[in-house]
């Protein structure tokens, strides 16, 4: 009785530093991974952490995980800033565009659909990618979807 006792103490121990080794965050919530920066998650945190208060090691280890995989962090919270390199430019004729034509376009390129008429729409004429980069660190504080930049 002893012993069956101990083997499955054993494989109980066993099963929950595996657990703690592979990291809380990152078992519990896969889609989070690849995120960068953002709120913590108190209950990823709390639960590494209970990993780091028992079994020190597989806590770090799991700590280390989640962080690296960014599963961690709640999802939406990233205060990320726009990085050139992730606009997509799209060439339109400005004089044979309606606002009617501008919305299909980005439909089209982005699957969002957006009415640019709207009376808290606020639609810019753009000169150069630095005018681009002002107006939407003045409007946009969070980028995190498609990016899209029209010029003609």
């Amino acid at each position: 009785m002893f012993k069956k006792l101990a083997n499955t103490l054993h494989v109980l121990l066993c099963a929950v530093l595996i657990f703690q080794l592979v990291g809380c965050g990152t078992i519990m919530y896969p889609e989070r991974k690849g995120q960068k920066s953002g709120r913590l998650d108190s209950g990823v945190v709390i639960l590494d952490a209970l990993g780091l208060l028992f079994f020190f090691i597989p806590g770090v280890i799991a700590f280390a995980v989640d962080f690296s995989n960014g599963t961690i962090y709640l999802p939406g919270t990233s205060r990320s800033s726009l990085d050139l390199k992730d606009l997509k430019q799209v060439k339109f004729d400005p004089k044979h565009s309606s606002l009617a034509g501008i919305e299909r376009i980005i439909k089209e390129q982005t699957g969002y659909a957006v009415k640019l008429g709207q009376s808290d729409m606020n639609v810019v004429k753009l000169r150069s990618t630095d005018d681009m980069m002002v107006q939407f660190a003045q409007v946009l504080p969070e980028i995190r979807d498609d990016r899209i930049v029209l010029i003609h």
